[in-house]
């Protein structure tokens, strides 16, 4: 097992790092990996964020089951996208604040923290980085983000200990109007469907089409022609819906992936302690 991180600085041109399950208790001897864009240091003793600065191009950062107590020295990492730092000892929600001057951050995992067990945890992260796709390996969905998600803000029901999140909860889909748009797109891109709801797919093909004017005057084809543009959308919008649900398919696929394999580095996590245990019990007898 790795105790101290050193030895690197001749690897300036390095882009992935893999530190996960050592016993790696300070964050140091990195900043010479200035290209560094992905960093694993889960499984680890860490408890203080540290040693990062130079790592700008950073985008994928995993700090996940370790012992830090608060989110922090993370400015310079303007890049990052995906950021966990789940089972961790984060007991204040007002940490999930610092995390608002990441603009690319869209996948962030939180479980297992102290502060997830408060019921406004859920609304205080989206909330506060209306901007994230998918919050502790779950896709944030409308629903999520709508008041009805929110019980406690309901009138003689639960208060919130924070009144004004109430605002939030309330004016949560207007911030996320033009992030939604975008993400309704990006999402018709990746599967494969974008623009096939709706007429677009048509009238892109047709609205400099001269010859369609001519074959009116053919017997029987007007007809043809009205009943033509509702067909072909019938079919596109027909494509489009299944073409998400393929799409959800194979995002669902990918999510239990990570999720298993999460549960696979635990369950190796805990036998290599295990296993040392055992071994250093065995020496001092």
């Amino acid at each position: 097992d790795i105790l101290q991180i050193d030895n690197l600085w001749q690897f300036e041109n390095l882009t992935k790092l893999q530190l996960d399950n050592n016993i790696i208790e300070k964050i140091e001897a990195l900043e010479s990996l200035v290209h560094l864009v992905w960093l694993d240091l889960s499984f680890n003793n860490i408890e203080v964020i540290e040693g990062l600065d130079t790592l700008v191009k950073l985008q994928d950062l995993s700090l996940y089951n370790n012992r830090i107590s608060r989110i922090e020295h993370m400015d310079t990492l303007q890049e990052l996208q995906i950021f966990s730092i789940g089972k961790n000892n984060l007991t204040t929600m007002e940490d999930v604040i610092y995390l608002r001057r990441f603009k690319n951050l869209r996948t962030l995992n939180l479980t297992g923290n102290p502060f997830c067990n408060d019921e406004q945890y859920m609304l205080f992260v989206i909330a506060h980085l209306p901007d994230l796709v998918y919050l502790d390996f779950k896709l944030v969905s409308d629903t999520m983000v709508s008041i009805s998600a929110f019980p406690a803000c309901e009138t003689g029901q639960r208060h919130l200990t924070e009144p004004w999140l109430c605002w939030h909860a309330s004016n949560i889909l207007a911030f996320r109007a033009s992030s939604l748009q975008k993400l309704g797109l990006q999402k018709c891109a990746a599967a494969f469907v974008e623009y096939l709801n709706g007429s677009f797919l048509f009238d892109s093909m047709y609205e400099e089409d001269t010859e369609a004017a001519r074959l009116a005057y053919l017997p029987g084809v007007d007809d043809l022609l009205q009943a033509y543009p509702s067909q072909f959308v019938s079919v596109c919008e027909e494509l489009f819906n299944y073409g998400l649900k393929e799409y959800e398919k194979r995002e669902a696929k990918v999510s239990n992936f990570y999720k298993s394999l999460q549960k696979a580095l635990t369950a190796t996590h805990q036998e290599c302690q295990k296993i040392i245990l055992d071994f250093k019990n065995r020496n001092k007898r």
